[in-house]
């Protein structure tokens, strides 16, 4: 059976690994097909493609919105979308630039603190990456502050820490409607992941999908099986397509392997990717 992963992660967000080194590792799992949704950032998606063209593989340029919907941070992913529309770059451009700003001050909030950090050391040690609080986790374990990338999060980088800086992000709605704007397909990421209820995530699918929402990701590395018939049975009640992906970032979620998950549970058929292509093609061309 051919398989997919719908949502790889390089390190041009907080993955560990090289949009082409992606491209090669999928070739060794034996994927068909694999979609390259770093956060907030198209750019590793030229190195890919680029490097994939004479491989039998193939790169699904896509991208993964932080949003916020109600004080939670939920995640939109875009697939097969246009990245070099001018329109979508001037766009993907305020993501990075609201990014660096809140960089700067939680790199001032650490450095009062008594950690050698500043925004330019953080940058020269993960050069072309859109930083994250993955890079900032990475960053104290190597400089010794920390013993493990959580104690990171539960010291200094969490939201409830006093370091940390919120960064304005869009709502889940005008994710939508730019993924759309880029011909992409818009998916709502791991639902599970956000606790929601289920009454409060029907009201978001609903919102969503009068926005634009083609699909959920009903397949994903932390489900069990009731959460992935769960999440099948809600895609099928509201009209709605299913994605699936691992969520890999390399050495930055240990244990979590492309295209199989954790242990090898996670399996993606090629048709998931066959519908959604299907979709597009009836959004474009009626």
């Amino acid at each position: 059976m051919r398989t997919i992963d719908l949502h790889v992660h390089s390190n041009r967000s907080d993955g560990s690994m090289t949009p082409s080194q992606l491209v090669d590792l999928a070739l060794e799992k034996g994927l068909s097909a694999f979609a390259l949704t770093d956060h907030d950032t198209t750019g590793g998606l030229e190195e890919a493609i680029r490097y994939a063209a004479d491989k039998e593989i193939e790169v699904i340029p896509g991208i993964e919105f932080s949003t916020e919907y109600q004080g939670k941070d939920i995640h939109m992913l875009g697939l097969a979308i246009e990245y070099d529309a001018p329109v979508f770059r001037d766009r993907i451009r305020a993501f990075v630039d609201s990014r660096i700003l809140r960089n700067r001050q939680m790199c001032r909030n650490l450095a009062e603190a008594g950690i050698d950090i500043s925004y330019e050391k953080l940058t020269a040690a993960y050069p072309g990456s859109v930083i994250t609080r993955g890079h900032y986790s990475r960053y104290l374990l190597e400089h010794g502050y920390v013993k493990s990338m959580p104690e990171a999060f539960d010291r200094y980088l969490g939201d409830h820490t006093p370091y940390f800086v919120p960064r304005q992000k869009v709502t889940p709605a005008q994710a939508v409607q730019l993924i759309l704007d880029a011909h992409g397909l818009p998916v709502l990421a791991h639902p599970t992941l956000y606790h929601l209820g289920k009454e409060a995530l029907q009201r978001l699918i609903s919102e969503l999908k009068e926005t634009g929402l083609i699909g959920i990701e009903a397949l994903y590395s932390t489900y069990t099986a009731g959460e992935t018939r769960e999440m099948r049975q809600l895609a099928e009640r509201n009209g709605l397509l299913i994605s699936g992906g691992s969520d890999f970032h390399g050495k930055t979620k240990p244990g979590l392997e492309m295209g199989t998950g954790y242990n090898g549970r996670l399996i993606i058929p090629y048709d998931i990717w066959e519908k959604l292509k299907e979709k597009r093609e009836e959004m474009l061309h009626g």
